[in-house]
């Protein structure tokens, strides 16, 4: 599992108990968030912009306000939002899509997106220039971390390993230090994530078939059944 280790575990807790009992669950974190402490003003805007759950989560620790609607990208991020008492809507599965449910909806502005150091899709560039006043912050860091020993030594072994990709970010991070010996299956979110396992050799790459996690879920399960028939029932990691 390449989530940090919350989220990780979350997933992991969401698979039937058949596969779990077959499988050995291995985490390494491709990502450690670093919530940033300082103080959030929004008494300038009319809404927000969330295209994480960590947006979310550091933003919940920033101010105490609930009182702005809450435009976001995913199933998980709104749920997480509308947990931590925001007034939440999902505007979209992407950023892409979010941008086009903001231009046809047409909320009050000016809006505030509230992001990571690492964000795809300029969505305040985009609507603003589209007419919407939109400004961004920065409000958590994203760090880039190597292979646990125990998923380096899981895919330098012989019994298959299968993945899971949430980011495009963590898909290069994975592309660029893995160098698997042992038999790969990998799940990747989107077309995004997909593009930077695509040169890796040695694996079997599907993506699901919507950038949601029970989507992911049913393609990680997919694959494990998937590789133990491969495999002559071989446990996978």
């Amino acid at each position: 599992m390449t989530r940090p280790l919350a989220s990780s575990e979350r997933f992991v807790a969401r698979l039937s108990p058949e596969i779990l009992n077959k499988v050995t669950v291995v985490h390494s974190p491709l990502l450690e968030i670093e919530y940033l402490q300082d103080d959030l003003d929004l008494r300038k805007v009319r809404g927000l912009i969330f295209t994480s759950a960590h947006g979310v989560a550091a933003a919940s620790q920033m101010t105490e306000s609930r009182d702005l609607p809450c435009f976001c990208v995913g199933r998980a991020t709104t749920d997480a939002a509308r947990r931590e008492g925001w007034k939440a809507t999902m505007a979209g599965e992407n950023a892409e899509t979010l941008i086009a449910f903001m231009l046809a909806a047409r909320p009050a502005t000016p809006l505030l997106h509230l992001r990571g150091d690492h964000a795809r899709g300029d969505v305040a560039e985009t609507l603003s220039r589209s007419g919407m006043p939109t400004t961004e912050r920065v409000i958590y860091a994203q760090h880039l971390l190597p292979l646990s020993e125990p998923a380096q030594a899981a895919l330098a072994g012989t019994s298959p390993v299968v993945a899971s990709l949430f980011s495009p970010r963590t898909a290069r991070q994975f592309a660029d230090i893995a160098a698997p010996k042992a038999p790969v299956w990998l799940v990747a979110l989107s077309r995004a994530v997909r593009e930077p396992l695509e040169n890796v050799k040695n694996i079997r790459l599907v993506t699901a078939e919507r950038p949601d996690a029970e989507a992911m879920r049913n393609a990680m399960e997919t694959l494990i059944r998937e590789a133990m028939r491969v495999e002559g029932l071989s446990e996978p990691h």
